[in-house]
């Protein structure tokens, strides 16, 4: 089977490949093609992973090419994690929005709406080029903002691209772990967007043990949630939020802590992985030993400036450990061997959650085999939750408005409306600096 990876000279496809030689059944991946625009980083990623494989049998060959339409001719699986304009871009986002009083987080508010801009049509290209060099492929869609592009994508691919995260995995393996019971048994109601979304149960054997957890103060105030929000609000709330939520419910704290930073967490990831691809061009450099010490720092300092706001301390070493590849992985295998399971995806919507049309993405618990993943039917959202998810969907639809017809009209509507930018002036102003920072955006007119 070949899974190729777009994106494959990234930092973190190190993790997936090491969960690919953990897999050992019949119908696993036999060869991995990654491709990237960049053929240094490309080397280094390829040293890393042989290093990875050394003394594995069996281990699946792995290929390297610049060229897309190779990468993807005859694939099984496609991986899409690119990073349009690459972390120099994620620190500019930063950068602009933060100088305007909004966030410019990567996935949130401004800066996600400007990621978004960029990434959508080179997206949309690949989608186009899967369903035309692969059609049977699946593509599982790493890449951020991930909801909104997996529903760029799904236009054109429709089913066969299926959004993946690990917040919502992490945040219901977190509160099985404080209640005492094991994350594989439980079934965890979770619904939302992508980085927007809510924990508003978790049962065990059939009893919902969520009303257990809000009930102990010092039980729900013991894990990362808990400490990141705080007792009170998420009584409050009788939910827990996935951990981006504490953007929109502490705001002016998180942009207050990012504009203090020394650095912003962009261009902290810049100047690590510039460190660590620098490094790699030495070429008797221990590879695997040197990404590892990187990817430590790197989890460690994950959300720094919102757990510093909320007086969270430092993050659980049990956190440390990543997890979206083991979400890709069990993804692929099931559709691929259909193994039934359930995984928390990005989906198109159906009818699931009715104050949405059919064709928009949510992420939510699925169904998962052969022929895909099927959303299950939840509860509706509360009020305050459904005024965010549709606010927000709403901005998504206009960056995709924007992203299709070039309108700079639809982009200064996308900013405006989004409710952590409180003005149609300061949004003209944002679509003015990410115009001049951004040649990606030369598009918007």
């Amino acid at each position: 089977m070949k899974l190729t990876i777009l994106g494959g000279g990234g930092f973190r496809v190190p993790l997936v490949y090491g969960a690919l030689l953990q897999d050992h059944a019949e119908g696993r991946v036999t060869h991995v093609v990654l491709h990237d625009l960049d053929p240094a980083r490309l080397s280094a990623v390829t040293r890393v992973l042989a290093e990875q494989a050394a003394g594995v049998p069996d281990a699946p060959e792995v290929s390297a090419t610049t060229d897309l339409d190779e990468a993807l001719r005859g694939a099984d699986f496609v991986f899409s994690a690119i990073r349009v304009g690459g972390l120099e871009g994620r620190a500019s986002d930063e950068r602009v929005a933060l100088a305007e009083g909004v966030l410019g987080q990567e996935t949130v508010g401004a800066g996600g709406i400007a990621y978004g801009l960029r990434t959508v049509p080179v997206a949309v290209d690949i989608a186009r080029r899967v369903a035309r060099l692969a059609p049977d492929a699946w593509v599982i869609n790493f890449t951020n903002p991930a909801g909104l592009v997996t529903e760029a994508m799904s236009r054109h691919l429709g089913d066969r691209v299926i959004g993946i995260c690990d917040s919502p995995v992490g945040l219901g393996r977190r509160i099985a772990r404080v209640l005492g019971a094991n994350p594989k048994e439980a079934w965890i109601d979770y619904v939302g967007l992508n980085h927007l979304g809510w924990v508003r149960g978790l049962r065990v054997a059939g009893r919902d043990e969520l009303p257990r957890l809000l009930a102990d103060p010092d039980l729900l105030g013991s894990f990362e949630e808990g400490k990141l929000f705080g007792v009170d609000w998420l009584r409050s709330l009788g939910a827990i939020p996935n951990e981006y939520l504490h953007y929109y419910y502490f705001n002016r704290e998180a942009v207050r802590a990012y504009q203090q930073a020394e650095k912003t967490r962009g261009a902290f990831l810049h100047d690590q992985q510039a460190r660590f691809y620098a490094e790699m061009r030495n070429p008797d450099a221990p590879a695997w030993k040197v990404w590892d010490r990187t990817r430590a720092e790197r989890e460690a300092t994950y959300m720094a400036e919102n757990r510093e706001t909320a007086g969270a301390g430092e993050r659980d070493e049990d956190d440390l450990s990543g997890g979206y590849e083991k979400v890709a992985l069990a993804l692929m295998r099931a559709i691929a061997r259909d193994e039934r399971t359930t995984l928390i995806l990005n989906v198109r919507n159906q009818r699931t959650l009715s104050v949405l049309d059919t064709d928009a993405v949510i992420e939510v618990p699925c169904l998962v085999d052969a022929n895909g993943a099927h959303p299950v039917t939840v509860d509706p959202l509360p009020g305050h939750a459904t005024g965010l998810v549709c606010a927000v969907k709403a901005v998504e639809r206009e960056v995709l408005a924007a992203a299709d017809s070039g309108s700079r009209a639809s982009a200064v509507k996308a900013f405006a409306l989004h409710p952590l930018v409180d003005s149609v002036n300061v949004a003209r102003r944002l679509v003015e600096g990410y115009t001049e920072v951004h040649p990606g955006l030369a598009y918007l007119r």
